[in-house]
């Protein structure tokens, strides 16, 4: 198991997609945020059969820079109740994960 998340959220436009990717980048929250789209979701809101065009971000990350991550997500996402899920890294690339590792903040680090 290593220490590397990736998580995803996603989004009603692209530009939106594209302005959460961009400030996760740029604060080192994250190594890379792949947005992808559009996607069709379907799913309850309100008591009601939703049926929405999204926009989905991937988003590499580590688990000690979560909440700062879902922090900066939630003050751009448009959304009430926005989608923002973390899923442990197993495994991968040793050669990958240490370039996301090199890409990100360091604890201690502004």
């Amino acid at each position: 198991m290593t220490t590397c998340i990736q998580v995803l959220t996603t989004t009603e436009t692209q530009a939106q997609a594209q302005t959460i990717a961009e400030a996760l980048v740029e604060k080192r929250l994250a190594a890379c945020v792949q947005v992808i789209g559009p996607i069709t979701s379907t799913y309850w809101w309100q008591d009601a059969i939703e049926i929405t065009e999204e926009w989905l971000c991937l988003i590499k990350s580590k688990q000690n820079l979560y909440e700062a991550l879902e922090e900066t997500i939630i003050a751009l996402h448009p959304y009430d109740t926005p989608e923002i899920l973390a899923t442990p890294v197993a495994a991968g690339s040793q050669r990958y994960l240490a370039w996301l590792n090199m890409e990100v903040k360091h604890p201690g680090t502004e």
